[in-house]
C-alpha cells in the first residue's frame, strides 16, 4: 500500500492528524467512536511509508495486552511486513522489557521474578506479620494501595514527608520500607516497581536514556488521558529534546481518577510542550445523530475542557428512551420486556448491553433475565452471588444452620482476620480427617483437649462463639430469644440476614479496604439484605425461609453465565464499558446518589468525572439508548424515595421519549385483573390470607399477573406476595 492509498480512507481531520509535520509533537483529542485506533496505526505507517521513520525507531504505548495486540495486527496488515522491529506494547510491558534488557543497570537479578497483585497482597500480609501489626486495625489492602499510589508518584520511603502526630503514615511507611527490603532480597518486582524502576534506570544510568533518546525518535501514547504521574514522566524523559510525541486521548472520557489517573496530563502536555498540533477527531462512526446530540449537551456541563462536538452523517435515528419506573423491580421487568422485544425483531441478545453504576444493582437486574430464561454475560466481573463479599456471608448464614459444613467454616474461620493463622487451620483439618468429624467438631475437641496454643485456642473458640451467637439470634435457640425483632415479632428473613452481616463485621472490614473496591463490596453485602427482603418464599416440608434462601442463592450461583462465544446480554458497569459499543444500550439506576454516586458529591472533580463517566455510557449506544430510574428502590438493604439525577435533566428534551409519565408514588388505589374480575386495594387497606391471617396493605408494584402486594400481617410479619397466587381478601 503506498501512501496516498494509506490516506484515500481517512477523513480530513484523520489525515491531518496521520500526516502531522516532523518537528512538531501532537495532542490527538479523539471523541468517542471517532477512529482513534485507526489513526495510531495509519500515524505509524505514514511515518515508515514516508521514511520519516523506520519501525525500529517507534515507540506505541497503550494500555491493556488485548488494545496492543490489535494495534500490532492491524500495523502489520497495512504495512504487509511484520511489526517485529518497532516496540508496541502496554507500559508495563515496555518498563519490563527494558528491566530485561537492563536488569544489571537496574539493580535486579537476572531471572526477577514479577508479582501479581494477590502475591503482592500476601507478600504485604507477611510484613505486618513480622512487624507484629494486627490486620484488623491495619488492613493490607491499605498499606498494598499505600504502597501503590507513592511508587505511582514516584515516591520512595525516603521520599515521603511525614506530617507530624499522623500515626497511619508513621506505620505504612514502616511496612514499605520492609516490604522493599523483602521484594530486593527475593529480586521481586511488583506492576508499580516496574515503571518506577524502569524511570529511576533512564535517570541512574545516562548512558542506557541516551540509547532509547536515540533509537526512538517517535513515541506514540494511547489513551493518554489515563496516564498517570509517573508514566507521563517516564515518557518525557524518553522524549528528551529530540523525540516527536503523537498523544491521542480525550479528556471527556477521563473515568479513572479513582486508580491514578491524571487528567491534568493533557493540559500539562500542552504547557511542557511549545509546538504541540491539537487537532480534534469529532466525526463519530458509532452513534446516531440523538445520542451524540444528548452527549454532547451533557458534557458540555463541564468545565476546563479542551472541547469538541461529536457528529455524524448516520442521520438522527430514534430519540434516547427514558423510563421512569416506580421501583427497581419495575425497571428490570421493563429492560427485560424491551430486550425480549429487541430478540423478537431478529437481533441478538449479544447487540444488547446493560450497564450500571455500583454491582450491586446487577442482582435484580440478573433475577428478571434468569425468571425469563434469558442467557448473559457479566463483563469484567462475577454474578452477584459469586463475589467474594457475597460468598462471605453466606457461609456466615449456612455455618448458623449447619455447624458441619466444612466449605464455610474454612471460608470465613479467618475472614475478617482474627488471628487464626494456616498451621491452626492445617491442625483443625488433621484432626477431622483421622477422626471422620466435620472441622468444628474437631475445633471444639482440640481446644477441649487443649491440642491448640492458648492464643489460637482462644481465637478459635472465640470465632465459635459468634457463630453459636448468630445461630442462636437468628433462630431463638439461644437462652434469651434473641430472634425477635424490635417490635417484638419474629425477625423477617431480610433482618437475619442484616443481623448476620453485622454480626460479622464484615462491613467494618471491608471499611478499611479504602476507595472504590472496598464501597463496592460493602454495597454488595448491603445488597445481600435487599435479597432477604425480595425473596418469595413458598413452604416446603423440611425447609424454613433462610434455608430457602440459601438454597436459590446457590442455585443462581450455579446458574451458567452465557460464555465468550454465546448469544448472551452483556451486563457491566459504566466503567467497564469504556471502549466497547453495542446496537441497544440501558443506562439504569440514574438517580441522585447513585448516579452521580453520593461519594462524588463530597469530594472536588469528582462530580465532573461521574458526568464523563455518563458520557461514557451514553457514546457506547449506536442505535437505541435507554435511560431509565426509579421513584423507589430498595438498594444496599434501604429503601429510598429518590429522585432523577441531574444528568437527566441536562439532557434537552428534544432528544428525549418519555416513554410513560407515571402518577405519583403514593397514588391511592391498585387494580389487579384476576380471572377477570377486577379488584382494588387502597393502601392502608385491611387484608385476609388464608395461611397468615389479617394484615394491612404496605406497598405494590407491577402489573398484571406479576403483580405483588407488601402486606405486614398481625402475626406472620410482613410478607411480599404475589397476587395472582396469594387470594387475599378484603375486609370490611
Amino acid at each position: 500500500m503506498d501512501v496516498s492509498d494509506l490516506l484515500n480512507s481517512l477523513n480530513s481531520a484523520q489525515r491531518e492528524a496521520v500526516c502531522v509535520s516532523p518537528g512538531h509533537h501532537a495532542l490527538i483529542l479523539a471523541g468517542a467512536g471517532s477512529g482513534k485506533t485507526r489513526v495510531l496505526v495509519h500515524r505509524i505507517a505514514w511515518l515508515i511509508r514516508t521514511g520519516a521513520a523506520s519501525p525500529y525507531g517507534v515507540l506505541a504505548v497503550t494500555f491493556t495486552n488485548k488494545a496492543a495486540n490489535e494495534m500490532r495486527g492491524r500495523i502489520e496488515e497495512l504495512l504487509a511486513m511484520p511489526a517485529s522491529g518497532m516496540w508496541v506494547g502496554t507500559f508495563h510491558g515496555i518498563a519490563h522489557r527494558l528491566l530485561r534488557a537492563h536488569y544489571q543497570e537496574a539493580g535486579l537479578p537476572q531471572g526477577f521474578q514479577i508479582l501479581d497483585s494477590d502475591d503482592q497482597y500476601r507478600l504485604i500480609r507477611r510484613v505486618l506479620r513480622e512487624l507484629d501489626l494486627d490486620e484488623k486495625q491495619w488492613p493490607p489492602r491499605q498499606m498494598q494501595g499505600f504502597i501503590n499510589r507513592h511508587k505511582d508518584r514516584g515516591e520512595r520511603p525516603d521520599q515521603i514527608k511525614v506530617h507530624q502526630g499522623d500515626l497511619f503514615q508513621d506505620v505504612a511507611l514502616k511496612v514499605y520500607r520492609r516490604y522493599e527490603e523483602i521484594c530486593r532480597r527475593r529480586g521481586a518486582v511488583d506492576f508499580a516497581e516496574l515503571l518506577l524502576r524502569a524511570y529511576e534506570l533512564f535517570l541512574s544510568r545516562r548512558e542506557v536514556l541516551e540509547h532509547y533518546q536515540r533509537r526512538f525518535s517517535h513515541i506514540l501514547i494511547d489513551e493518554f488521558q489515563d496516564t498517570n504521574t509517573i508514566q507521563y514522566a517516564w515518557i518525557k524523559l524518553l522524549a528528551g529534546d529530540r523525540g516527536e510525541l503523537f498523544a491521542v486521548g480525550d479528556d471527556d472520557q477521563s473515568i479513572y481518577g479513582w486508580r491514578g489517573a491524571q487528567i491534568e496530563n493533557i493540559h500539562q502536555y500542552q504547557r511542557d510542550y511549545a509546538n504541540v498540533e491539537l487537532i480534534r477527531l469529532e466525526q463519530n462512526y458509532r452513534s446516531t445523530g440523538n445520542i451524540l446530540n444528548a452527549a454532547n449537551a451533557l458534557i458540555a456541563k463541564n468545565a476546563d475542557r479542551l472541547g469538541k462536538n461529536l457528529w455524524t452523517e448516520y442521520g438522527e435515528g430514534e430519540l434516547i428512551k427514558l423510563y421512569g419506573a416506580f421501583n427497581e423491580l419495575e425497571e428490570a421487568r421493563y429492560v427485560v420486556e424491551q430486550i425480549e422485544g429487541w430478540i423478537a425483531e431478529g437481533h441478538a441478545r449479544s447487540e444488547v448491553a446493560i450497564l450500571y453504576r455500583s454491582n450491586a444493582q446487577s442482582r435484580v437486574l440478573e433475577e428478571a433475565l434468569l425468571y425469563r430464561s434469558i442467557p448473559y454475560r457479566i463483563y469484567g466481573g462475577m454474578r452477584f452471588f459469586e463475589r467474594a463479599e457475597i460468598k462471605d456471608a453466606l457461609a456466615y448464614l449456612r455455618l448458623s444452620m449447619n455447624r458441619d459444613d466444612d466449605p464455610s467454616f474454612e471460608r470465613v474461620v479467618n475472614t475478617p482476620p482474627r488471628g487464626i493463622g494456616a498451621r491452626t487451620v492445617d491442625n483443625i483439618r488433621e484432626l477431622a480427617r483421622d477422626r471422620g468429624i466435620s472441622l468444628w467438631r474437631a475445633a471444639e475437641e482440640l481446644i477441649a483437649s487443649k491440642g491448640l496454643t492458648a492464643r489460637a485456642a482462644n481465637a478459635v473458640d472465640s470465632f465459635i462463639q459468634l457463630v453459636e451467637q448468630m445461630a442462636g439470634d437468628v433462630q431463638g435457640s439461644s437462652d434469651v430469644d434473641m430472634s425477635l425483632n424490635d417490635e417484638g415479632g419474629q425477625m423477617d428473613l431480610h433482618e437475619q440476614i442484616d443481623h448476620i452481616v453485622q454480626l460479622s463485621n464484615l462491613i467494618e472490614h471491608f471499611k478499611k479496604e479504602k476507595g472504590e473496591r472496598g464501597q463496592a463490596r460493602i454495597e454488595n453485602l448491603e445488597e445481600l439484605v435487599s435479597a432477604g427482603r425480595q425473596f418469595e418464599f413458598e413452604e416446603e416440608e423440611g425447609i424454613d425461609e433462610l434455608g430457602a434462601f440459601l438454597a436459590h442463592a446457590a442455585l443462581e450461583a450455579g446458574e451458567r453465565q452465557a460464555g465468550e462465544g454465546e448469544d448472551g446480554v452483556q451486563m457491566m458497569t459504566l466503567h467497564s464499558a469504556k471502549g466497547l459499543e453495542f446496537p441497544l444500550v440501558f443506562l439504569v439506576g440514574l438517580e441522585e446518589g447513585l448516579f452521580p454516586h453520593q461519594m462524588s458529591l463530597d469530594e472536588p472533580g469528582r462530580l465532573e468525572e461521574e458526568r464523563r463517566l455518563c458520557y461514557v455510557g451514553m457514546t457506547r449506544a449506536r442505535e437505541r439508548l435507554v435511560i431509565s430510574y426509579a421513584e423507589v428502590r430498595r438498594l444496599y438493604g434501604q429503601e429510598k424515595y429518590t429522585r432523577p439525577s441531574r444528568f437527566v435533566s441536562e439532557i434537552p428534551a428534544e432528544f428525549i421519549d418519555e416513554v410513560r409519565i407515571r402518577g405519583q408514588v403514593s397514588q391511592p388505589l391498585y387494580r389487579v385483573p384476576e380471572e377477570e374480575q377486577s379488584h382494588e386495594f387502597s393502601l392502608g387497606q385491611r387484608l385476609f390470607h388464608a395461611k397468615f391471617g389479617e394484615g394491612t396493605l404496605l406497598d405494590f408494584e407491577g402489573s398484571g399477573a406479576q403483580a405483588r402486594v407488601q402486606v405486614k400481617f398481625d402475626r406472620a410479619g410482613t410478607k411480599w406476595l404475589v397476587l395472582a397466587y396469594a387470594k387475599l381478601e378484603r375486609i370490611g
